[in-house]
């Protein structure tokens, strides 16, 4: 009888960590509760209320007879879509600009990293840094620009160098190489930001101890330094691939000409001339909620993947 009891003392104390209550914990914390509060209300707000209107998508949207008044067209628009004659070419050339953007780009900010990690002359190593993350504040509508003006066959530094006059925008097997380097140029610097934050954190005493054991730079970074970073790299690498589907809208546009559209015809490009130029709601809608469920099952997959063999995980 007394092991029953000490049991049912012992399973409550779990039930009630402290022996306090919730009510009672957010009494004695409200102000940290009143604080959290503020980005809750926030994110309802702006994150949720919004997908009421995600019904769009089931409906034929007229504007005029609003939400209800609007017919139930079911699963219409998104027959609609799988059935449109460039539903195979967009799907190809967004996944495979995604993929490949993936491939290249994200390993260089992981090298950088680990690069700048070895510099020791804080100054040099400050002035690096600020090079490396210039480029990410420069707007798309100026990168474009600049690569345009690269690129040109008449003057373009490009052709001058190879001595050519070749108008590489207009070239469908060179869009995904521009969209992917300019990519990794313009934003490979300032993704080196939390990998370098990763590594303050590690102990200078094992890179003393890894020095004295006569430990090479190459063994410190192999030893040392890459286990240090591998949870942020698979979380990291989490994030993208659930994104594999969402191709930035801006500068494919941008880049976009009638001649590349065999390799630059993505989805975001669809949906923005379906919803916008052509005032399509429902259709659009119904791409981009395709779109995202996508991305959230790609974000499932991967993170059960990576919980699995590397016990790390986003959700």
């Amino acid at each position: 009888m007394q092991k029953t009891s000490a049991q049912a003392g012992a399973k409550k104390t779990a039930l009630k960590p402290h022996g306090k209550t919730l009510g009672r914990r957010i009494l004695e914390s409200w102000q940290l509760y009143a604080l959290l509060l503020i980005p809750v209300v926030i994110t309802i707000i702006y994150k949720y209320v919004p997908m009421y209107g995600i019904q769009i998508a089931f409906r034929d949207y007229k504007p005029s007879r609003g939400f209800f008044g609007s017919t139930w067209v079911g699963w219409d628009w998104f027959e609609r879509f799988f059935t449109a004659p460039n539903f195979k070419r967009m799907i190809v050339n967004t996944v495979k600009l995604s993929l490949f953007g993936l491939l290249w780009s994200f390993p260089v900010p992981i090298l950088l990293s680990l690069a700048i990690n070895q510099l020791r002359f804080k100054k040099y190593k400050r002035v690096v840094q600020t090079v490396l993350y210039a480029p990410h504040f420069i707007s798309i509508m100026v990168v474009c620009g600049m690569i345009r003006i690269f690129l040109s066959p008449y003057g373009g530094l490009i052709n001058l160098l190879i001595g050519q006059q070749i108008d590489f925008m207009t070239v469908p097997e060179a869009f995904r190489t521009i969209y992917i380097a300019s990519g990794i140029w313009q934003d490979a610097g300032w993704g080196t930001i939390i990998y370098l934050a990763t590594l303050s954190a590690v102990d200078p005493a094992l890179y003393e101890a890894a020095k004295i054991d006569g430990a090479s730079m190459f063994q410190r970074i192999l030893n040392i330094d890459i286990p240090e970073l591998t949870p942020m790299i698979i979380l990291q690498l989490i994030m993208s691939a659930s994104g594999i589907m969402s191709v930035g809208f801006e500068k494919v546009f941008l880049l976009q000409t009638d001649l590349n559209k065999a390799t630059s015809d993505v989805i975001a490009v669809y949906v923005y001339e379906q919803g916008i130029l052509d005032h399509a709601y429902s259709y659009s809608t119904a791409i981009g909620l395709f779109n995202t469920v996508i991305n959230i099952i790609l974000l499932i997959i991967v993170n059960q993947i990576a919980k699995k063999t590397a016990d790390v995980s986003f959700v």
